[in-house]
Protein backbone atom coordinates (compact mmCIF):
# COMPACT_ATOMS: atom_id res chain seq x y z
CA UNK A 1 0.00 0.00 0.00
CA UNK A 2 1.74 3.36 -0.64
CA UNK A 3 1.62 5.92 1.66
CA UNK A 4 0.72 9.79 2.01
CA UNK A 5 2.51 12.69 1.33
CA UNK A 6 1.79 15.68 3.17
CA UNK A 7 3.33 19.07 3.30
CA UNK A 8 3.00 22.33 5.72
CA UNK A 9 3.44 25.35 4.26
CA UNK A 10 3.67 29.27 5.56
CA UNK A 11 5.82 32.18 6.77
CA UNK A 12 8.33 32.18 9.72
CA UNK A 13 5.83 31.97 12.90
CA UNK A 14 3.14 30.35 11.40
CA UNK A 15 3.62 27.03 13.86
CA UNK A 16 4.06 24.57 11.19
CA UNK A 17 6.43 22.41 13.48
CA UNK A 18 3.86 22.42 16.21
CA UNK A 19 1.62 20.94 14.29
CA UNK A 20 3.68 18.47 12.84
CA UNK A 21 3.99 17.31 15.95
CA UNK A 22 0.58 17.30 16.85
CA UNK A 23 0.10 15.47 13.88
CA UNK A 24 2.93 12.75 14.14
CA UNK A 25 1.78 11.83 17.85
CA UNK A 26 -2.17 11.59 16.69
CA UNK A 27 -1.39 9.36 13.58
CA UNK A 28 0.99 7.08 15.45
CA UNK A 29 -1.47 6.69 17.96
CA UNK A 30 -3.30 4.93 15.47
CA UNK A 31 -0.63 2.48 14.80
CA UNK A 32 0.37 4.61 11.45
CA UNK A 33 4.32 4.49 10.60
CA UNK A 34 4.61 8.44 10.08
CA UNK A 35 8.33 10.25 8.63
CA UNK A 36 8.90 13.65 9.99
CA UNK A 37 11.25 15.87 7.42
CA UNK A 38 12.36 19.43 7.00
CA UNK A 39 12.94 21.36 4.34
CA UNK A 40 16.00 22.26 3.43
CA UNK A 41 17.54 18.65 5.11
CA UNK A 42 16.36 15.62 5.88
CA UNK A 43 18.97 14.12 4.80
CA UNK A 44 23.00 13.92 5.52
CA UNK A 45 23.61 16.28 1.98
CA UNK A 46 20.67 18.12 2.56
CA UNK A 47 21.52 19.37 6.20
CA UNK A 48 24.65 20.37 4.87
CA UNK A 49 23.15 22.84 2.20
CA UNK A 50 20.74 23.72 5.15
CA UNK A 51 23.44 25.30 7.12
CA UNK A 52 25.06 27.10 4.18
CA UNK A 53 21.50 28.55 3.15
CA UNK A 54 20.14 29.47 6.74
CA UNK A 55 23.07 29.95 9.11
CA UNK A 56 26.50 29.87 7.82
CA UNK A 57 28.16 33.39 7.98
CA UNK A 58 29.35 32.81 4.06
CA UNK A 59 25.92 33.00 2.90
CA UNK A 60 25.92 36.71 2.95
CA UNK A 61 26.80 37.41 -0.22
CA UNK A 62 24.12 34.26 -1.76
CA UNK A 63 22.07 35.06 -4.99
CA UNK A 64 18.74 34.50 -5.44
CA UNK A 65 19.42 32.43 -8.25
CA UNK A 66 22.30 30.40 -6.23
CA UNK A 67 19.35 30.10 -3.26
CA UNK A 68 16.97 28.94 -5.57
CA UNK A 69 19.34 26.07 -6.93
CA UNK A 70 20.77 25.38 -3.43
CA UNK A 71 17.08 24.42 -2.05
CA UNK A 72 15.87 22.43 -5.22
CA UNK A 73 19.39 20.24 -4.80
CA UNK A 74 18.44 19.72 -1.53
CA UNK A 75 15.15 18.86 -2.02
CA UNK A 76 16.37 16.26 -5.38
CA UNK A 77 18.50 14.44 -2.42
CA UNK A 78 15.44 14.06 -0.15
CA UNK A 79 13.30 13.33 -2.82
CA UNK A 80 15.18 10.25 -3.84
CA UNK A 81 16.61 8.93 -0.61
CA UNK A 82 13.73 9.24 1.44
CA UNK A 83 10.02 10.68 0.64
CA UNK A 84 9.85 8.35 -2.12
CA UNK A 85 10.77 5.04 -0.39
CA UNK A 86 8.83 5.80 2.48
CA UNK A 87 5.75 6.33 0.39
CA UNK A 88 6.32 3.19 -1.15
CA UNK A 89 7.07 1.52 2.32
CA UNK A 90 3.51 2.38 3.22
CA UNK A 91 4.56 5.33 5.52
CA UNK A 92 3.22 8.50 6.40
CA UNK A 93 5.42 11.58 5.10
CA UNK A 94 4.91 14.97 6.79
CA UNK A 95 7.23 17.13 5.20
CA UNK A 96 7.78 21.21 6.69
CA UNK A 97 7.84 22.46 3.81
CA UNK A 98 8.11 21.73 -0.31
CA UNK A 99 8.13 22.68 -3.42
CA UNK A 100 5.55 25.53 -2.88
CA UNK A 101 8.09 27.26 -0.51
CA UNK A 102 10.00 27.89 -3.59
CA UNK A 103 7.66 29.61 -5.30
CA UNK A 104 6.07 31.74 -2.76
CA UNK A 105 10.04 32.76 -1.35
CA UNK A 106 12.54 32.53 -4.72
CA UNK A 107 9.39 33.71 -7.55
CA UNK A 108 7.55 36.07 -5.40
CA UNK A 109 9.74 36.84 -2.41
CA UNK A 110 12.92 37.22 -4.80
CA UNK A 111 11.77 38.28 -8.44
CA UNK A 112 12.56 34.98 -9.78
CA UNK A 113 11.14 34.16 -13.52
CA UNK A 114 8.03 32.27 -12.34
CA UNK A 115 8.30 29.82 -14.76
CA UNK A 116 12.09 28.97 -14.73
CA UNK A 117 11.23 28.19 -10.75
CA UNK A 118 8.83 25.67 -12.31
CA UNK A 119 11.09 24.47 -14.51
CA UNK A 120 13.60 23.69 -11.69
CA UNK A 121 11.23 22.34 -8.97
CA UNK A 122 10.18 20.04 -12.04
CA UNK A 123 13.52 18.87 -12.30
CA UNK A 124 13.77 18.12 -8.55
CA UNK A 125 10.80 16.42 -7.47
CA UNK A 126 10.00 14.70 -10.80
CA UNK A 127 6.73 13.34 -10.50
CA UNK A 128 6.75 13.47 -6.55
CA UNK A 129 3.95 15.20 -5.54
CA UNK A 130 2.16 16.03 -2.27
CA UNK A 131 -1.44 14.40 -1.45
CA UNK A 132 -2.09 17.21 0.48
CA UNK A 133 -0.46 20.76 1.11
CA UNK A 134 -1.58 22.35 5.26
CA UNK A 135 -1.34 26.36 4.40
CA UNK A 136 -0.57 27.82 8.02
CA UNK A 137 -1.34 31.49 7.44
CA UNK A 138 -0.47 34.72 9.90
CA UNK A 139 0.17 38.29 8.95
CA UNK A 140 3.12 39.34 8.37
CA UNK A 141 2.87 41.44 11.44
CA UNK A 142 1.75 38.14 13.42
CA UNK A 143 5.07 36.93 11.79
CA UNK A 144 7.06 39.51 13.06
CA UNK A 145 6.17 39.03 16.27
CA UNK A 146 6.32 35.59 17.09
CA UNK A 147 10.36 35.33 15.45
CA UNK A 148 11.36 38.09 17.80
CA UNK A 149 9.80 35.94 20.91
CA UNK A 150 11.64 32.70 20.06
CA UNK A 151 15.69 32.21 20.11
CA UNK A 152 16.97 30.59 17.32
CA UNK A 153 20.02 30.45 15.62
CA UNK A 154 20.81 33.11 13.17
CA UNK A 155 18.24 32.05 10.01
CA UNK A 156 19.03 34.26 7.05
CA UNK A 157 16.22 33.70 5.19
CA UNK A 158 14.57 35.41 8.07
CA UNK A 159 16.92 38.95 7.45
CA UNK A 160 14.99 39.98 4.70
CA UNK A 161 12.62 43.12 4.65
CA UNK A 162 8.51 43.36 5.45
CA UNK A 163 8.13 44.03 1.64
CA UNK A 164 9.93 40.89 1.42
CA UNK A 165 7.29 38.76 3.26
CA UNK A 166 4.76 40.57 1.74
CA UNK A 167 5.44 39.41 -1.41
CA UNK A 168 5.66 35.99 -0.17
CA UNK A 169 2.12 35.81 1.75
CA UNK A 170 0.87 37.13 -1.58
CA UNK A 171 2.46 34.38 -3.31
CA UNK A 172 1.38 31.68 -1.07
CA UNK A 173 -2.32 32.82 -1.85
CA UNK A 174 -1.83 32.84 -5.33
CA UNK A 175 -0.67 29.35 -5.70
CA UNK A 176 -3.31 28.08 -2.88
CA UNK A 177 -5.88 29.91 -5.47
CA UNK A 178 -4.43 27.99 -8.46
CA UNK A 179 -4.85 24.80 -6.74
CA UNK A 180 -7.75 24.53 -4.37
CA UNK A 181 -7.91 20.44 -4.46
CA UNK A 182 -4.26 19.91 -2.70
CA UNK A 183 -3.95 23.15 -0.69
CA UNK A 184 -6.09 23.49 2.50
CA UNK A 185 -5.96 27.33 3.95
CA UNK A 186 -5.62 27.16 8.03
CA UNK A 187 -5.84 30.67 9.97
CA UNK A 188 -2.79 29.63 12.37
CA UNK A 189 -3.52 32.96 14.55
CA UNK A 190 -6.12 30.37 16.55
CA UNK A 191 -5.22 28.84 19.40
CA UNK A 192 -3.26 25.51 18.61
CA UNK A 193 -5.61 23.59 19.46
CA UNK A 194 -8.06 24.72 17.13
CA UNK A 195 -5.51 24.64 14.25
CA UNK A 196 -4.45 21.02 15.04
CA UNK A 197 -8.43 19.48 14.85
CA UNK A 198 -8.91 21.89 11.61
CA UNK A 199 -5.62 19.59 10.43
CA UNK A 200 -7.19 16.50 11.60
CA UNK A 201 -10.57 17.02 9.74
CA UNK A 202 -8.86 17.75 6.56
CA UNK A 203 -6.95 14.69 6.75
CA UNK A 204 -9.64 12.69 7.21
CA UNK A 205 -10.91 11.69 3.82
CA UNK A 206 -7.22 10.82 2.73
CA UNK A 207 -7.56 8.38 5.83
CA UNK A 208 -10.59 6.71 5.01
CA UNK A 209 -9.36 5.91 1.36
Amino acid sequence: MKGLFITFEGTEGSGKTTQIATLAERLREQGRRVRVLREPGGTPIGEEIRHTLKSSEANRGMTPETELLLFNASRAQLVREVIRPALDAGEFVLCDRFHDSSLAYQAYGRGLDFKLVESIISFAIGFTQPDLTLLLLVPVAVSESRRRNRPVERDRMEEADRAFFERVEKGYQEIATAQPRRIRLLDATKPADIVANEIWTAIMPLLEK
